[in-house]
């Protein structure tokens, strides 16, 4: 398994050797030792999560507050473009943002450290993208930016023909620094 630094801060990907022959493909899509050696815990990680998405679906820019939330991402039918946003003010990479292809022939996993925006968009008539995630989920710590938000600029490659509601009303970049900014104030007068 090959495993490359990406250009955000703290974003690995792991990249496996399929074994392909006349019967199929196998491979290894996680491995606790290779994680541990560049500095996951493995153990950490309590929730497996799959979403099931149809062709230019979008979903995100999600993320959480408070010390955030560490994904291990990868598309396990279908293909996607992954997309990240830094939205962690002390990084070097604040700011940025990252699009990876995940797919069923690669089978790249994706980390995501705690503190970053992720969001994805189906590029395959069916899309499965599956989560392992290091908290459970607590709804009140969400935070989300739209998708086609001017100061993010991102490049979605598809039309845009699905999303929730929640989506659709998500704020803006500039909201959401506003937000992390009044957040660290608060932890700074403490």
């Amino acid at each position: 398994m090959h495993v490359r630094e990406e250009s955000l801060a703290g974003v690995l990907t792991f990249r496996p050797t399929p074994h392909r022959d006349d019967r199929g493909v196998f491979t290894r899509t996680f491995d606790a030792a290779i994680a541990a050696e560049h500095g996951l815990a493995p153990d950490a990680f309590v929730q497996d999560s799959q979403s099931r998405s149809r062709k230019g679906t979008v979903r995100g820019l999600h993320g959480r507050r408070g010390r955030g939330e560490a994904k291990l991402v990868r598309c396990a039918r279908g293909a996607v473009l992954d997309v990240l946003v830094d939205a962690r003010p002390s990084s070097p990479t604040f700011g940025r943002s990252l699009a990876i292809r995940l797919d069923d022939e690669e089978f790249t996993t994706l980390y995501v450290p705690p503190g970053l925006l992720h969001g994805f968009q189906a590029l395959t008539e069916s899309a499965d993208v599956c989560y392992r995630i290091d908290r459970p989920h607590a709804p009140g710590e969400d935070i989300a930016v739209r998708y086609d938000d001017p100061d993010l600029a991102i490049e979605w490659p598809l039309p845009v023909t699905a999303m929730s509601e929640r989506d659709r009303a998500a704020g803006s970049w500039r909201e959401l620094l506003a937000e992390l900014s009044t957040e660290l104030s608060t932890e700074a007068g403490r």
